[in-house]
């Protein structure tokens, strides 16, 4: 099953409509795109869902030894800079743009752009949608993107004002300056060895 997008043309929803069209239907995941389009994105499977828990853990857990900033699951819907409402599989923020937000913006879709993301493609997904996805995040201010692609065993890069860097079967990836001391192993990701 692919996603399906629903072109609003004619039709306007503000945030708030946007906000409770998603509290209305929890059992299905919307994404907007600046545009004004509705996408609505169907489950992942079992491996997908797998990998992008293992992916949430590892920012988790260096998050935690550092307190540097938050981290978002793919249930986390932020409100971009360009209109656009997305949801990364995987988001930081550094803990003072975090805490910046006033208590109502952190509770409803935060209207911000994480400084760094991870789209986990699925079997299902659009390799050329996640990577206009991906420039959409750094357009809008991600510091740092991660698309990592098993089905090819690649993973691209994402950085402002830098070309895009494609690396075929990467043993490890590092947060650079944006998550300091970070370092993700995707030996398990990319290939089945667990």
């Amino acid at each position: 099953m692919t996603s399906l997008t629903l072109n609003l043309d004619t039709v306007h929803l503000t945030d708030e409509q946007f906000y409770e069209l998603c509290q209305n239907n929890r059992e299905l995941q919307f994404e907007r795109t600046s545009r004004g389009d509705l996408i609505i994105m169907p489950p992942v499977g079992g491996e997908s869902g797998n990998r992008e828990a293992d992916l949430i853990a590892d920012v988790v857990i260096w998050n935690r030894q550092t307190c540097l900033g938050y981290t978002f699951s793919s249930s986390t819907i932020f409100k971009l800079p360009n209109g656009a409402s997305r949801s990364p599989d995987v988001a930081w923020i550094k803990k003072e743009r975090w805490e910046a937000l006033t208590p109502e913006q952190r509770r409803k879709f935060p209207p911000i752009a994480p400084d760094f993301v991870i789209e986990l493609r699925s079997a299902t997904d659009d390799l050329q949608v996640l990577r206009e996805k991906m420039r959409e995040y750094i357009d809008v201010g991600v510091q740092l993107g991660w698309l990592i692609n098993p089905q090819q065993q690649q993973v691209e890069i994402y950085r402002p004002g830098i070309d895009v860097e494609v690396q075929n079967l990467p043993t490890q990836l590092s947060g650079e300056n944006i998550l300091p001391g970070f370092c993700l192993s995707l030996s398990a990701l990319l290939i089945d060895d667990c």
